[in-house]
């Protein structure tokens, strides 16, 4: 146990001086997307302490794992508990969604913070209309369970969206949701407005990167130094797609009549490591967007438009996951190997700097301590996963060309 601990110090030390040079205050509003596709994760007590170390207060996951939910009790970091898109029928019914609400949530409360529900994932951009045609019910159920149970003024309920549920996003002044989907999405709007809850969107600047890297500014996508762009609608400058994409959901939002709803990037990450037709997958690329993620959210400003606003960011992921399906950056996405040592070098101090030989050439002391897999997967399988996967087969080319614009027009 004095190894473990003497490992996560050396973890905390480092991040510290990571992301306070330059900057005033510690992190305190970022959040980690907490996914299990993988047979090799530590067993979730160990993963405490190394949430902690790392300065998140909040998690997401993409289920409500019992065995989660029970270690971080007493942690006070705040959870966001979610359901598969494959429950969304069946939860349309009050008591199914009343059953679920005190299996999942009302057991942990209050040890556990849970905090809000995310129902389905990217439900809208399937293309499936049995499938989003049972989202909004399957929210107003559980809202209604727990207003039945007392919970509704400490949990929220609500649904991450693709970044391609917007029809366009340049200049982000103009941004607006796809006509195809404005029929759908006003009600769950209407939804999040009256129980005061989030809007959430998961958006990735490596995508646009990916698609076209001979024209899509890296510099811009990794929050590096740039000249950046001027948006004409309003002549606000951005030095960063994150923030562009932001704003434009911002904007397609007040287009239809929400523009106080808040916003919050329910996942955003860069992978280590990825195929040869990947380009900017590698480690060097995921510690400059992950380190400068940090650095930003922890400036406490928030985006051009919204400049008052606070930034709710949730990196994806925490661990890379072995098991999942899709190219090879699908695997390498977290900030941690299953072992708990850095999937590459954010300043941390004894810890290889990424190499998968995992030998130490700093000259400091290799990690005292491993992490050992807990049972392979538990069962449980994030949404996360074959959505985006999915996501990007069937959107590539509409989520390419609306993040292009953004840095080339």
């Amino acid at each position: 146990m004095a190894h473990f601990t003497t490992h996560l110090l050396h973890i905390s030390a480092a991040l510290f001086l990571l992301i306070s040079f330059n900057s005033p205050l510690s992190v305190s509003s970022i959040g980690i997307n907490y996914g299990q596709i993988a047979n090799n994760l530590p067993s979730p007590d160990k993963v405490v302490p190394l949430m902690k170390c790392i300065g998140a207060d909040k998690v997401k996951l993409y289920d409500a794992d019992p065995k989660v939910l029970k270690a971080f009790a007493n942690t006070d970091i705040e959870f966001v508990v979610g359901i598969g898109n494959e429950y969304l029928s069946k939860l349309q019914d009050p008591d199914a969604a009343q059953s679920w609400v005190k299996t999942n949530v009302q057991r942990y409360l209050p040890a556990t913070k849970i905090t809000s529900i995310a129902v389905g994932n990217e439900v809208l951009t399937f293309n499936d209309t049995s499938l989003s045609d049972c989202l909004l019910p399957a929210m107003q159920s559980i809202h209604t369970a727990l207003v039945n149970l007392k919970l509704d003024r400490q949990v929220t309920v609500t649904t991450a969206h693709s970044l391609a549920v917007l029809q366009t996003s340049y200049p982000p002044s103009a941004g607006a949701f796809r006509d195809d989907l404005k029929d759908c999405i006003t009600p769950i709007l209407d939804f999040l407005s009256k129980t005061c809850s989030p809007f959430l969107i998961n958006a990735y600047p490596f995508f646009a990167y990916k698609g076209n890297s001979k024209e899509v500014s890296l510099d811009f996508v990794l929050f590096q130094p740039n000249a950046g762009i001027v948006d004409s609608g309003n002549n606000l400058h951005y030095d960063n797609m994150l923030f562009a994409q932001i704003d434009a959901v911002y904007a397609a939002l007040d287009q239809l009549g929400y523009k106080d709803l808040p916003v919050q990037i329910s996942e955003t990450g860069w992978p280590s490591k990825g195929d040869d037709d990947e380009p900017g997958a590698s480690p060097e690329n995921a510690k400059k967007y992950n380190g400068n993620l940090f650095k930003v959210v922890n400036q406490t400003k928030g985006t051009p438009a919204k400049p008052d606003n606070d930034l709710n960011i949730f990196v994806f992921a925490l661990f890379n996951e072995n098991l999942k399906p899709g190219p090879t950056s699908e695997r390498n996405y977290g900030l941690f190997k299953p072992d708990g040592s850095p999937a590459y070098n954010l300043g941390f101090s004894g810890i290889s700097a990424g190499g998968n030989s995992g030998h130490n050439t700093s000259g400091a002391l290799p990690p005292p301590y491993t992490l050992l897999p807990d049972n392979p997967n538990n069962g449980y399988m994030s949404i996360s996963s074959a959505g985006r996967f999915e996501w990007e087969n069937s959107m590539r080319i509409r989520i390419i060309v609306m993040l292009m614009l953004i840095v080339v027009v």
